[in-house]
């Protein structure tokens, strides 16, 4: 599990989680950009996209969406591709917390040794921080508010 405090409201923090044009300029870890083939942020809609690392891997990803519930939740599975029998499930959920809103993502693999590899190999926890930490960043800019690192992992 990672969570982040994000300097803005629930609304807004949700609405930059769920539109393509927000995510293109945050989503992915520290030097990540990603490049969007298709989305459609409904229930059993999708996401295919490419994340381009900073050594200049391209790594194919896809997103299917299996629960919205605006501005509160958002479940999905995220793989290499629609039928990726690796894929995992992440469910975020979007908390007030006074001007702020707590962002919690709890990950479940679906084995033991995918969740290590994911850890080990793909520095899985560190990218979900600075991840968390973009998408704070990127809040800030919006509504001009300045952001520290609060993120958490348990």
């Amino acid at each position: 599990m990672l969570s982040r405090a994000i300097g803005a409201p629930r609304e807004l923090v949700f609405e930059v989680f769920t539109q393509v044009r927000h995510l293109s300029q945050w989503w992915g870890p520290a030097g990540f950009t990603t490049t969007t083939r298709s989305f459609e942020f409904r229930v059993g809609g999708d996401w295919d996209f490419v994340m381009h690392g900073p050594d200049g891997t391209d790594y194919q990803e896809w997103i299917t969406w299996t629960e919205i519930v605006p501005p509160e939740r958002i479940a999905l599975v995220h793989g290499e591709s629609r039928d990726d029998p690796n894929a995992f499930e992440s469910v975020l959920t979007f908390e007030p917390a006074g001007e702020e809103t707590r962002i919690v993502m709890r990950t479940v693999f679906p084995t033991k040794e995918l969740r290590q590899e994911a850890v080990e190999k793909y520095h899985a926890i560190e990218g979900g921080r600075q991840t968390l930490d973009n998408l704070a960043a990127y809040v800030a800019e919006l509504t001009g508010n300045e952001t520290t690192p609060k993120g958490t992992q348990s």
